[in-house]
């Protein structure tokens, strides 16, 4: 099959190594320098440095030209590019499928993924949403990664998950679009708190009750939402919370790990110098408590951290002085 990965970050470029075992890959980036340097040395060195890309993998920053006979497109970009590259999708002779691998909510307007693509993209073209619990790093390297591809029509989802997977990248599938994209946001806004957690201290017992009760969270606003409870303990959900919380190679983790340290977001950021979707995706959280009518404690904590400049020490007090409540409280 001839595949076309949009956007040349690290999960594009893994994305890209991973398929080229079985297909026909074409890797597209708009930074026609990045490419290019790219094209000389076989390797990503901003994103992804110190991996190879197979000789079989082709570089594109022309658009046009890199969806050339496509049959099928994986969007590889950030939420906050999706809906330009759909736009341009939406101008191409097609139907073709469509997968996005972005996670979070788009920060104008609070959409979630499934929702920009279906307010761009004509009907025709079948979608369907990529997530689970990833390092790009090791998804590179062949390590052993499992991963849920969600679509309204389960038949193209099982067609798609069989047609993206490999011996190294399991790929289960699912009809629980909604559950699968709140899953992969929320779990990001809770890494942060993790990261403060683990950063100031507080020990591995913290970080289980806080994992536990994140999930709470996680799943509370996906069931109002419309996904389904199993889907959050699922790999999009608690599988991804855990690697994201854990893992040391989690962006959103590392911001919170900064702040504990009482460093300033605008710090953060730079030092950063990638894209940390839980400090965008709290922004929408945050405007679905109201809404939607839950309670997300610990997102709000984060919010409260990075938005309405709380203290550390304040907001972590406030979470641990709140009334005991039952652990599942529609069950007593």
């Amino acid at each position: 099959m001839k595949i076309t990965v949009l956007g040349a970050g690290a999960w594009g470029t893994a994305m890209a190594i991973s398929l080229a075992q079985r297909h026909q890959v074409t890797l597209w980036a708009r930074n026609s320098r990045q490419i290019a340097e790219m094209r000389e040395s076989r390797q990503n060195q901003r994103y992804l440095p110190d991996v190879n890309l197979p000789d079989s993998i082709a570089l594109e920053s022309g658009f046009a030209q890199a969806l050339q006979n496509v049959e099928m497109v994986v969007i590889a970009t950030p939420i906050s590019a999706l809906r330009d590259t759909v736009t341009q999708l939406a101008k191409m002779a097609g139907p073709f499928p469509v997968v996005w691998l972005c996670k979070g909510f788009e920060e104008k307007t609070g959409m979630m993924p499934h929702q920009v693509v279906a307010e761009v993209l004509p009907a025709e073209f079948p979608r369907a949403v990529l997530s689970g619990p990833s390092f790009a790093q090791e998804v590179a390297q062949g390590l052993p990664t499992a991963l849920v591809l969600a679509a309204n029509d389960m038949e193209f989802a099982r067609q798609a998950a069989l047609a993206l997977h490999n011996p190294r990248l399991r790929i289960y599938a699912s009809n629980d679009v909604i559950g699968v994209e709140v899953g992969g946001a929320v779990k990001n806004v809770l890494a942060i708190a993790a990261g403060i957690s683990d950063g100031m201290g507080f020990g591995y017992n913290a970080r289980a009750a806080l994992l536990t009760r994140g999930l709470s969270e996680m799943t509370r606003l996906g069931i109002r939402l419309g996904g389904k409870a199993e889907t959050l303990g699922g790999l999009s959900g608690v599988g991804d919370l855990i690697l994201t919380c854990t893992g040391d190679l989690s962006r959103n983790r590392k911001v919170g790990l900064m702040l504990a340290r009482r460093l300033a977001l605008p710090d953060i950021l730079r030092e950063l110098g990638h894209v940390a979707e839980g400090v965008y995706s709290v922004k929408a959280v945050h405007q679905l408590v109201s809404q939607a009518g839950v309670d997300l404690p610990i997102c709000e904590a984060v919010y409260r951290l990075l938005y309405e400049h709380a203290e550390v020490g304040n907001v972590v007090e406030d979470l641990l002085s709140r009334v005991p409540v039952s652990e599942f409280p529609g069950s007593v």
